[in-house]
């Protein structure tokens, strides 16, 4: 169904009630970003086990990715987001009264779970009821309102948290979920007023199969999913958990004082997603160049962190921060990778794909730095080189796809493939055939 060619009030609207949805998500994701100290004492865990909050969730989230997808295809986005808006709603609230870890855990895997049914709704939505050249445009506004969402979640939680207490805290963030199905329910509309809504075709389990396979062996989905994957997970790690614990534990830092420098990453992704986005929109063979500063910055970034003698001044945390915060934004381009080298048919499955990159990193990432607090006993330095580690594997499985993608768009050059971004033929690709190169 082709989306309009000018987006009315009424689509605006829709918009807006579906993007709250989001932003709630993104608030019950990284509510433990500065719960996490709250909920080691509630339940009674220590470093390892408290990191199995985030890896659960996340991994819940990521494995859900392309089922989601499936499922806005088979009933449509405002039914899954209905759906979604009461998991989170639900597992908010048995957050709030769960006093055994395992009971915590559920509600956070069930956070996850209501969490990964939300954005890709949100975007099916905008390609319904805008036209195409607003999707990027509408694509950046719903990020920024979700990092509405993260930013609500640090020092406004942290301080109705220390008020309120844990359990009316989470049990009001549930029922005002809760409530929200009734605006879903009410206000959005899966296409424009007059249109009938899209025949929903039942897929077959061989053929989805089928299709993430091809996504999967293609080269430039492959790249996409490492660079996701290189790229955001230690801005997650740190704001969805051990980012408070650090900072007070290992840094000395008031709790307030975390949880304000927190914010860091959140306007440092509010802020770089648009210039980033404007730039390598003008510029798309800037894109790979740009995922390259990034790492090698962050390992920068973190050699000064983990290497700075003695607690790290709040003047070193805030730029380091803001720099790291980039990874989000930088993560983007793993998509844009995955829409220009597969046909559009399979450009869902691709997406979603990469988009498990990101959040496979932060599972491990997130595991790996409680386990090793919990060998060393809380040295944080030693924990966070795990960190350090993922972004080393990535960059490598990176490189290697990234080199592999070159040869595969000089080859479709070769069979006069139209490739649609100019690239310049480097001394590691003497081995590539001798073929004049227009690619992406």
């Amino acid at each position: 169904m082709p989306a309009p060619g000018r987006a009315t009030a009424r689509s605006w609207l829709i918009w807006l009630a579906a993007v709250t949805v989001y932003l709630l998500a993104v608030f019950h994701r990284t509510s433990f970003g500065v719960a996490g100290l709250q909920a080691a004492e509630r339940f009674g865990v220590g470093a390892a086990a408290l990191g199995t909050f985030t890896v659960l969730q996340v991994g819940v989230y990521a494995a859900m990715q392309i089922p989601t997808g499936v499922l806005v295809d088979r009933y449509g986005p405002r039914r899954v987001l209905t759906v979604a808006v009461l998991v989170l709603g639900a597992g908010q609230l048995l957050l709030g009264v769960a006093h055994s870890y395992g009971l915590g855990l559920l509600a956070r895997g069930v956070l996850g779970l209501g969490d990964a049914l939300t954005f890709v709704s949100v975007l099916r939505l905008v390609a319904a009821h805008f036209p195409g050249r607003q999707y990027a445009l509408l694509t950046s506004f719903t990020a920024a309102v979700g990092y509405i969402g993260n930013l609500a979640a640090t020092v406004p939680l942290s301080l109705v948290l220390d008020g309120a207490g844990w359990t009316p805290t989470f049990l009001a963030a549930g029922a005002i979920t809760v409530l929200y199905t009734v605006v879903v329910a009410l206000r959005v509309r899966d296409v424009p007023a007059g249109e009938r809504p899209p025949v929903r075709e039942e897929v077959r389990p061989r053929e989805l199969a089928h299709q993430v396979a091809e996504a999967w062996r293609t080269p430039g989905t492959r790249l996409g999913f490492w660079v996701h994957f290189s790229t955001m997970f230690a801005p997650n790690a740190l704001t969805l958990l051990w980012g408070v614990p650090w900072l007070v534990q290992g840094q000395g830092q008031a709790k307030a004082t975390a949880s304000a420098l927190l914010t860091v990453f959140v306007f440092g992704s509010m802020a770089g997603g648009p210039l980033l986005g404007g730039l390598i929109g003008r510029r798309p063979s800037l894109r790979m160049p740009l995922v390259g500063g990034y790492i090698g910055g962050a390992v920068v970034v973190w050699a000064l962190l983990l290497g700075w003698p003695g607690p790290v001044p709040v003047p070193v945390l805030v730029p380091a921060f803001a720099f790291l915060a980039l990874g989000g934004p930088a993560s983007m381009i793993g998509f844009a990778l995955a829409r220009d080298y597969n046909p559009l048919s399979r450009v869902g499955t691709a997406t979603g794909v990469v988009n498990v990159g990101g959040f496979v990193a932060t599972t491990i990432a997130a595991l790996a730095v409680g386990v090793l607090l919990q060998a060393t006993g809380g040295n944080f330095r030693l924990a966070l080189l795990a960190l350090v580690a993922v972004l080393a594997f990535g960059t490598v499985r990176l490189l290697v796809w990234w080199r592999r993608t070159r040869t595969h768009l000089f080859l479709a050059e070769a069979r006069g493939e139209q490739l649609p971004v100019r690239i310049t033929r480097r001394r590691w690709d003497a081995a590539l055939p001798e073929t004049p190169i227009v690619a992406a």
